[in-house]
């Protein structure tokens, strides 16, 4: 143990400012939120000795490890501190993939199964010493596994094994906050509070509820007695708390996403806070409504985990950089086929990016070849997957709607008994979301697949890639789907050109052929409420064909896996634009494009830089624009005055700031 102990570092955590201390016997109060990623310790089954790692963290980004699919080891160290005391300790991971069994000083203390990107919390206070450092290991295990989702080997992503999302400590007294959800429209903003007794009696619990604006500025609403309930011992309860109705809301939206911050508290003494926005999302027809204006939305989406690097272990500046570099892109929507990182929805709700994240059900064999209990067992998996994604993302404004799979063959029995329990769940859970799920079987007979049960359609379309023919059968397919659901919104969740195949190299130029030669056919059709373009990146997968080791992949991407662009970048940005420009002369014309995508131009602007010799920047304007439903124009007068201008760059940016169109060059004023 010795020896052991001598390898191991690890350094006491911070308290956060909520913290009160609960000396010379006192009742713990507060909230401590402890950090304990950084340096562990790790052991992959194939090795002998331990090493230092830096957590987040998986395995699969190293030369020795890319093909480990097992089991593997972790452990650091943990200083309790006296204060601690009567306090309950619980720790909490935001991922790890897929299943992990926690020990602390030795000793079991819980395990969170088949699960490999929701955060989970185990109870470590029965086994945690006072006053003394603490041993926590924890035991990963990544292998493939028929019962859960994704099923096996069916998927087509990087199965990236670790504690790949941050750790933290959560210290709280024995009656703590577990849940605070918010439901928040124009009309009504409703809170709900999960608490928890962890203590031997039963215990009165009152709750309080703040409102803010922004990240914690001024207060639009305060009550200290919103809700209020009786708790067993060992038990949870929610309470419904009281709800506010603000006399102004200042409303969210793509292009102006504006945060309110909630924080709950508890007579114990535990706060918990959130962030959300106010807006609506309906379906009237074929149409989406957001705030209450028809919208046609446009994105693409990004396929996490693929910057060999890092793997599916990434750090924020990394989330970062990509949905900045998906906003130039003018990506205003997008989804994902698994649940996200907390970071990463955060990124979006702060800039502006709706988003669709899906429980991680991919690909027809999710539901062939079903042994004995097989249905049951990812049936089971799907709704725990479920549950925990919509208790931990409901509050985020981004979520547009929740996915319950991914082309799974709508039209096969065992996965329409699936999709549609899952269905239910989801809109049991959060009755306001819309919920769908991506289908890649509506080619033929699409009236029988289940896509039709849900609240819109979702289409994965590779004409001219994975599938055979090009633009006329792409036309009749689309014309198919809509006369099985002619009342439902059809939304394009893939389309794209994989270089995938011999037959099929990486070529760009095709890429962005059926970029153009597909949007075109769809902006025909207006009972296609939107577009989501597969894919942002090149992307790390465990059945990529190109590629060895961390760098095994799909070559699908405007970027490669690094970030570099391509040609196609550029394209999928001018696509991608709400507006075009033009500039003629000294007058230069914004027009709010009339098809997809098309939304109210909201909060925009001109901005005119006049250059002189040797690219200097002499004079500039810049020129709010008016609102501009879809298909208005706005004529500009640049008037830009000073002398030696030689040439002006004219762009329209978003209330975001992104510039949304490439620069248009003009001669002087």
């Amino acid at each position: 143990m010795t020896n052991r102990r001598r390898f191991l570092h690890a350094v006491p955590g911070a308290a956060l400012p909520l913290a009160a201390a609960a000396q010379d016997g006192a009742a713990f109060r507060g909230r401590e939120a402890v950090a304990v990623n950084g340096e562990w310790e790790f052991r992959a089954a194939p090795e002998t000795a331990w090493r230092k790692v830096t957590v987040p963290h998986t395995w699969q980004v190293e030369a020795a490890l890319t093909e480990h699919y097992g089991a593997a080891r972790y452990r650091r160290r943990f200083f309790a501190p006296a204060r601690w005391a009567g306090a309950v300790i619980r720790i909490e991971f935001e991922a790890v993939y897929h299943s992990a069994r926690i020990r602390v000083n030795g000793q079991p203390a819980g395990e969170h199964l088949r699960s490999g990107y929701t955060p989970f919390t185990v109870d470590l206070t029965r086994l945690v010493k006072l006053g003394a450092w603490n041993e926590l290991e924890v035991e990963v295990d990544n292998s493939f596994d028929e019962r859960m989702l994704p099923r096996g080997t069916s998927s087509d992503w990087a199965h990236d094994g670790g504690l790949t999302r941050p750790v933290s400590l959560l210290v709280t007294p024995p009656v703590f906050i577990e849940r605070l959800w918010i439901d928040a429209t124009p009309a009504r903003i409703s809170a709900r509070v999960v608490v928890r007794n962890a203590g031997p009696s039963e215990a009165r619990a009152v709750a309080g509820l703040d409102l803010m604006t922004g990240a914690g500025g001024a207060i639009e609403s305060s009550n200290p007695r919103a809700g209020e309930t009786t708790i067993p011992p060992g038990e949870s309860r929610t309470i419904e708390l009281a709800p506010v109705a603000l006399a102004s809301p200042h409303l969210w939206h793509f292009d102006d996403p504006f945060l309110y911050r909630a924080r709950a508290t508890l007579d114990s003494g535990d706060v918990a806070e959130t962030t959300f926005g106010i807006r609506t999302i309906e379906i009237r027809g074929t149409q989406f409504l957001f705030n209450g204006e028809p919208v046609r939305l446009m994105g693409v989406e990004r396929m996490a985990g693929s910057n060999p690097e890092f793997g599916m272990a990434e750090p924020r500046e990394w989330i970062d950089h990509d949905h900045a570099d998906m906003r130039a892109l003018n990506c205003i929507y997008t989804r994902t086929h698994w649940p996200q990182d907390r970071r990463l929805l955060d990124y979006c709700d702060r800039h502006g990016i709706l988003i669709q994240t899906e429980v991680p059900g991919w690909g027809p064999r999710t539901f062939q070849k079903l042994g004995e209990g097989d249905e049951a067992a990812l049936h089971a998996n799907g709704l725990m997957q479920l549950r925990e994604m919509i208790a931990d993302a409901r509050n985020h404004p981004c979520i547009f709607s929740w996915g319950v799979c991914n082309e799974v063959n709508g039209q096969n029995p065992p996965a329409q008994r699936f999709i549609r329990a899952m269905y239910q769940e989801a809109k049991r859970l959060d009755p306001a979301r819309p919920v769908a799920y991506a289908s890649h079987s509506l080619f033929n007979n699409p009236g029988r697949d289940v896509a039709g049960e849900l609240d819109y359609i979702m289409f994965n379309e590779y004409f001219g890639s994975w599938q055979k023919g090009g633009v006329p059968e792409l036309e009749k397919t689309l014309d198919a789907i809509h006369a099985a659901f002619p009342n439902k919104p059809l939304v394009i969740s893939e389309y794209g050109y994989c270089a995938c195949t011999d037959d099929r190299p990486e070529n760009d130029p095709i890429r962005i052929g059926i970029l153009e030669s597909h949007g075109e056919v769809f902006r025909k059709r207006p009972w296609i409420a939107g577009l989501i373009f597969f894919c942002y990146n090149d992307y790390r997968t465990h059945i990529g064909d190109k590629g060895v080791g961390a760098l095994k992949q799909r070559v699908h991407g405007v970027v490669d896996l690094y970030g570099a662009r391509k040609p196609s970048w550029e394209a999928l940005r001018q696509d991608s634009s709400p507006v075009e420009l033009a500039v003629e002369g000294s007058v230069a014309t914004v027009r709010a494009r009339a098809a997809i995508p098309a939304h109210t131009v909201r909060g925009y602007a001109l901005r005119a830089v006049g250059y002189g010799r040797g690219a200097i920047p002499l004079a500039a304007r810049t020129v709010r624009l008016p609102d501009l439903a879809p298909g208005a124009s706005h004529r500009v007068k640049l008037d830009l005055a000073g002398a030696g201008i030689e040439r002006v760059a004219v762009e329209v940016l978003r209330g975001t700031g992104e510039a949304v169109v490439k620069p248009v060059e003009a001669g002087p004023a």
